[in-house]
């Protein structure tokens, strides 16, 4: 039963990593256009990460959800020496959050909600509405300033 559990779970670990990876790139070339028809120079794209995009976590539970957080940061690094390649003044940026409390967690544990409700229990977490800074303070960048990557995360987290 656990090598067929494994299984289907590495199958929906992949195709949600594809799938995931695809609508960021379609989103952003869809943004991108959106603003060259508009002739909008000044244009902002932001990518919502995680920490798991910069850093291995050490749970197999996560690898494939962090392997797309991988490919955030690597296109939207890629876009931003492509905007600079094609002399646009459109910003790219990837705010990465750390340990924020959502329903991942309760989605990937949905078979042991005692462990779901653990992983919070140890630290306060981020919240909405720090993530939410997190990008007015990006946007409120002068028009000179490229904020490339954001990291943040609870004080009291370790990774």
């Amino acid at each position: 039963m656990r090598r067929r559990w494994e299984k289907q779970w590495t199958a929906r670990s992949i195709g949600a990593t594809r799938v995931n990876v695809l609508a960021l790139s379609i989103c952003t070339r869809e943004a991108y256009q959106s603003m060259k028809e508009r002739n909008i120079d000044d244009g902002h794209i932001i990518n919502l990460n995680s920490i798991g995009g910069h850093i291995v976590i050490n749970s197999s539970d996560v690898h494939f959800c962090m392997a797309t957080k991988y490919a955030v940061s690597t296109l939207t690094e890629g876009l931003r020496q492509e905007l600079r390649e094609a002399k646009t003044h459109i910003r790219a940026t990837s705010i990465s959050p750390g340990m924020v409390e959502t329903e991942f967690i309760y989605r990937l544990y949905s078979n042991n909600p005692e462990k779901a409700k653990a992983s919070y229990s140890h630290l306060k977490t981020l919240e909405a509405i720090d993530v939410a800074n997190a990008v007015v303070y990006v946007l409120s960048a002068p028009p000179h300033v490229e904020v490339g990557e954001l990291l943040l995360r609870p004080v009291e987290q370790q990774i």
